[in-house]
């Protein structure tokens, strides 16, 4: 039997996660009745990425879109300079001090939180303390951005409640996905990029974002697969981004740039791309600039790591162009590309991801790949309208054969960014 995962609609998501902050925090009661009240609900999307993986941090390009499924958080700002955090996912509560939060070496999950507000605080912002409870319907561990989703939407409260104004602009959005990203690599230890934070906080319902990592713009690109649905296949299998795999990965290709004398993988692509509108003309040019920083490089797992990174930025930016022009059969195999340069290229695939992969294309996929950082994590397949339980059901008998632990999976449209669910207008800028 196939476990379907369902997003929470905003009502139910606020309603869960207001009555575990009113439990959690009984002593702050005075609400309505003398119950403990927060300020506020907000929530922000998990995403999955169509394709253009691992580029981010080589200034490359990515284009995800966000999810239904959503992380919501209660909160209300205290006058002195403490977290409290309570969570749905956890026993364990959290709290630390944001003045002291590095000194202490603070650790555990609630860095993702409190460190999204030493981020603003370091930026120059005057944010509180804040007392605050987190629930989410994005699995978790499962490689769909969970820790970018508890980021996004503490960073849309905390700018609502301080009042500084920054979610009304894309500008604006752009700068709380910087404090967020300096949140994950500086206080939680995770050396990710920017993807799945611009994903949570700029994207746009029934869009994809198509991020260019090399300057952080953003153009929404029409997501809407006529004839075809996108099945996002959850494998259950354990993942992490602080294990020091994917930091490896990420060291690797600076190590790289550096000996080709760039800044970023990207900028060794654009030496000899000038952004070719002919595709043929592009991948052209792509296989002479991977052969040629190939030639430039001896290590060869430094020589597979790069080839992966030029070829995925090459198929990204056809993809925005197929998608464009709604050729979804040639996007499918562009997808079968980049999970084949991931897993023979990269090494960041596992088991069960392959598995998953090669189910779902038997099943009748036009193309599927592992989405996110890999080492376990989700699949996504893009299969043929009214076949999408048919494609989940050949994957779930292939784990059990393989021997795996039973997948979950999902289907979402494009959903919309980071917001507000539920907040007083006094707390509105």
């Amino acid at each position: 039997m196939t476990t379907w995962l369902q997003a929470w609609t905003p009502s139910d998501g606020a309603a869960r996660v207001t009555a575990l902050f009113t439990s959690s925090f009984p002593e702050l009661g005075d609400g309505v009745g003398g119950v403990s009240a927060p300020s506020g609900v907000w929530a922000a999307p998990g995403r999955v990425n169509l394709i253009g993986e691992h580029t981010d941090y080589n200034g490359g390009l990515c284009l995800p879109i966000a999810l239904e499924h959503r992380t919501f958080v209660a909160l209300r700002p205290r006058t002195d300079s403490r977290v409290r955090l309570v969570s749905g996912q956890t026993d364990q509560a959290w709290e630390a001090d944001l003045d002291t939060l590095i000194e202490d070496g603070a650790h555990g999950w609630g860095t993702y939180v409190a460190g999204v507000a030493w981020a603003l605080r370091e930026a120059g912002l005057d944010v509180p303390g804040f007392d605050a409870a987190v629930t989410s319907c994005v699995p978790f561990g499962a490689g769909l951005s969970s820790s970018a989703a508890i980021e996004a939407a503490v960073a849309v409260a905390l700018d609502q409640v301080a009042g500084l104004g920054l979610i009304s602009s894309d500008e604006g959005r752009r700068q709380l996905v910087e404090a967020c990203i300096r949140a994950e690599n500086e206080v939680a230890g995770a050396a990710t990029g920017g993807m799945d934070q611009a994903a949570s906080l700029r994207s746009a319902e029934g869009f994809a974002l198509a991020l260019d990592c090399l300057d952080n713009s953003v153009h929404l690109e029409p997501f809407a697969p006529v004839g075809y649905e996108l099945l996002v296949i959850d494998t259950r299998a354990p993942h992490s981004l602080n294990d020091g795999q994917y930091a490896s990965r990420r060291a690797t290709c600076d190590a790289a740039a550096a000996r080709l004398g760039v800044p970023t993988l990207r900028h060794w692509l654009d030496r000899y791309d000038a952004n070719q509108t002919d595709l043929a003309v592009a991948e052209a040019m792509t296989a002479l600039t991977a052969l040629t920083a190939l030639t430039a490089l001896t290590e060869e797992t430094e020589r597979h790591r790069v080839r992966h990174v030029l070829t995925e930025i090459a198929r990204t930016r056809e993809a925005w162009s197929l998608m464009r022009a709604g050729d979804w059969p040639a996007f499918g195999a562009l997808m079968d590309a980049s999970h084949e340069s991931l897993r023979l290229d990269y090494e960041v695939t596992v088991g069960e991801l392959d598995t998953a992969v090669a189910a779902a294309r038997a099943a009748g996929a036009v193309g599927a790949r592992m989405t996110g950082g890999g080492f376990g994590g989700s699949a996504i397949a893009l299969v043929p309208e009214g076949t999408t339980a048919q494609v989940a059901a050949a994957v779930h008998e292939a784990f059990a054969q393989a021997g795996f632990g039973a997948p979950a999976f999902l289907v979402s449209r494009a959903a919309g960014p980071a917001g507000a669910v539920t907040v007083p207008a006094s707390t509105t800028s």
